[in-house]
């Protein structure tokens, strides 16, 4: 599938002419991929995490937040690709828009396919179809490696056991935004 019908959802989800999301143009892929996640205050603050996969953002939503706790595993909900600009987007979506509300980068940075160091290696993709992706963030806030995995009830969001793992609610200890340092209420104020 080109990138440009892997964004065909986002565009049709979205006014451009009325909300300041960027508007659905791909890129090349990045020569050390990016993830983010984004706190997003909408009908209910959740986290949007984000991983750059053949040059868009695979995107789940997950209502509880990252955990760098490995006995914590947090629900994540498959929802539609986003466009690698979507990375940097903080800003407020109008009231009637798709997704209306707040949208902080809580955390960015890139990450390391961990299924590609295998014996057996996997790319990203391979790895999504496979409902099993294994990576390892270089975050401002998250460290190490984490696991996605797709089970019969849905898919599955979680700390692996490392020596960056730790209990305690990250999202609590850190709520800012990782590029702007603002918290959700400046960044609707537009301050």
């Amino acid at each position: 599938m080109k990138n440009q019908d892997k964004l065909s959802e986002y565009k049709a989800k979205r006014d451009f002419q009325k909300t300041a999301e960027p508007p659905p143009e791909t890129a090349a892929p990045s020569e050390k991929p990016v993830f983010v996640v984004q706190k997003h205050a909408a009908s209910r603050l959740h986290y949007d995490l984000r991983l750059e996969i053949d040059g868009v953002l695979k995107s789940w939503a997950v209502p509880k937040g990252p955990s760098m706790d490995p006995e914590v595993k947090h629900l994540a909900v498959p929802t539609e690709d986003h466009p690698m600009a979507y990375g940097g987007f903080e800003g407020t979506i109008p009231q009637g828009e798709y997704g209306a509300g707040t949208v902080m980068v809580w955390d960015t940075g890139t990450y390391r396919n961990i299924k590609a160091e295998k014996p057996r290696p996997e790319s990203m993709a391979e790895s999504f179809d496979e409902g099993r992706i294994e990576v390892f963030l270089e975050g401002k806030k998250l460290a190490g490696r984490f696991a996605l995995i797709k089970t019969a009830r849905g898919w599955l969001f979680f700390k692996m056991k490392d020596e960056y793992a730790r209990a305690g609610d990250i999202t609590a200890e850190a709520p800012d935004s990782a590029i702007s340092g603002r918290n959700l209420e400046q960044i609707t104020a537009g301050r």
